[in-house]
Order: C-alpha cells, then structure tokens, then sequence
C-alpha cells in the first residue's frame, strides 16, 4: 500500500506576469511562510505524505533551501523540472521560443514519480483545509482510470478587489453539481456596483455569473493513469502547436481533461468546497493577504510555526 499513497503535485515553475516577480516564494508572514507552506500544512494535516514540486532547474537550490527545514520534515519530496526540452522525439524546438509549453506539460515532468492517484494544485493559491480533505478522500478511496474529480469553489470566494480575475467556469451534469460537463474561461471576473458578478466568456461576450457557480482554481485529483493520458495528448498535439503558434502555443491541462470527458474515457466529480480561496493575482492583493493569514494564526487555526 505504501506506494499507493496519494501525491500533491505542486506547479511551482511559472513567473507571475500580472504580478510581477516570483510571487511563489514572496514572503507573508512575519515567521518567513510563502502561501504554498500553507498548502502543505493543510494537505499534510489531510493525510498527504508525498509532495512532488515542478519547478525551473535554475530555481532548484534556492527553493529547496526553503521547503526542506519546513515540508520537508513532514514529507516525502520531490522535484520535477519543467524545460522547454522535454519534448517527444521527432520534434524539434521552434527557433526564438523561450517558454515552455504550459500546464499540461508542467504537470508531465512528474511522470517519473507518479506511482499513484495525484492531486495538482498551483503553488500560489491558498485554497483552505476542507479542499485537501475533500481530495485526499477522494484519491483514497475512489480514484481509478475512470474516475477523477476536480474540487470546485463558488466563484464569489475567489474574486480580487483589485482587478478582474481569469476563472474557468464549471458547468455540471446536474446544473452546477454532479460531474464536470465542460469548463469555459471567462477573463475579467469581478463583482460590479451593482453587485452583480460578470465576465468575459469565450467569445469576449460579457455574461452575468449567478453566486454559487463553481469555477476551477487548477486543484484536480487523477488516478495515476492520467498521466500516460496527458503524455499522449502532448505528442498528439505539439505538431499543430508548434505549425500554429510557434513560440507562444501551450498545452493546458484542461484540454486533455475536456477530451476525456467529451469522448466518455473519464468522468471528473466536482467537489464543492465553501471556503474562501485567496492568492496574490496582483501586487494590490499581498496587504490583504498578509492580514488574513496573521488573523489566521492568531486565531489559532494555524499553529505561529507551521513546521
């Protein structure tokens, strides 16, 4: 059993363009924490004893010099490494191109220690402790080659006062319950004066969004044989990429995700969690981030040291 324990796989490889820097190791609390630690603080207290992070190679030292005297203590790591490079034979890397090739293929360079139902989560969210329980018993219990889920938040818990937000809006086999039917991207969601939420939907139509709709904050759980999915989908999909779109095309890990589900392969079971999500989509957002959490640990919900 012990190689069936549930993975967290953590996308930590990307720059935060809206942001600015690398908010993924930004300090935001007086103790030194970055969001992330409280990821892995709640994933762990859920039962996650593995943690595998994709980062940039030339990142390598620097982040593990801050997640081994913290996580580390507690789990099992591992580092993966997203490069442009990491390509099926037969291609060849578009002449300019400097990024790599999206989610997809971010969650791809795992593969090599992927020996058991995963969850993926970005690093620079914090998604709040009932997300990780909600997972963690799904990978447990039900998680197989056709079976996977995507823990889902209610769009009003998860908007910026600083600006609109980009949010994949769930649609449910039963309404907005039940399983996952597809995912649609709708840019600039916010709440407007008249305290109606709205976005921009794929066709850049403005569309009012009812409180309480699901939408994907990227905190999926997939039986391990996803991965040789997502292996696939890529080769099958870099040749068009790169013939479309050169140096700026990415494989998205919904689009492997909406395949399977189009075509029946997998079903995604959307776990609803009412908990407030919050992260740091713009420079705006870190003073009020900085208080939650202090109100957090004053609370007491959080321990002062969190490893």
């Amino acid at each position: 059993m012990s190689n069936r324990e549930p993975i967290l796989v953590i996308m930590a490889a990307g720059m935060g363009s809206r942001y600015g820097g690398n908010k993924q190791l930004d300090i935001i609390s007086e103790q030194g924490d970055i969001i992330m630690d409280y990821s892995l603080f709640d994933a762990h207290k859920a039962g996650f004893k593995r943690v595998a992070f994709i980062i940039k190679r030339d990142f390598e030292e620097t982040f593990k010099s801050h997640i081994e005297p913290r996580a580390g203590k507690v789990m099992e790591t591992y580092y993966c490494f997203q490069e442009l490079s990491d390509i099926p034979e037969g291609f060849q890397i578009p002449e300019g191109r400097t990024k790599p090739w999206g989610t997809g293929h971010a969650v791809l360079a795992a593969r090599d220690v992927i020996d058991a139902p995963f969850a993926v989560i970005n690093a620079d969210d914090y998604y709040g402790r009932t997300a990780f329980e909600l997972i963690y018993d799904f990978l447990s219990t039900k998680a197989d080659a056709s079976h996977n889920c995507m823990v889902g938040f209610k769009v009003e818990n998860t908007l910026s006062e600083n600006g609109g937000v980009s949010r994949g809006i769930c649609h449910g086999s039963e309404g907005n319950a039940g399983f996952l039917t597809d995912i649609e991207e709708h840019l600039e969601v916010a709440r407007q004066a008249s305290g109606v939420i709205t976005g921009k939907d794929s066709a850049g139509e403005t569309k009012e969004i009812a409180d309480g709709t699901p939408v994907s904050m990227n905190l999926w759980g997939f039986g391990e044989e996803f991965m040789s999915r997502l292996r696939k989908g890529f080769s099958e999909n870099l040749g068009r990429m790169i013939e479309e779109n050169p140096l700026k095309s990415e494989y998205y890990l919904p689009h492997p995700i909406n395949e399977q589900i189009a075509t029946g392969e997998a079903s995604y079971e959307i776990l609803t969690s009412g908990d407030k999500w919050f992260g740091v989509t713009y420079k705006e957002d870190k003073p009020e981030v900085v208080a939650k959490f202090a109100e957090l640990k004053a609370s007491g919900f959080y321990p002062v040291d969190l490893f």
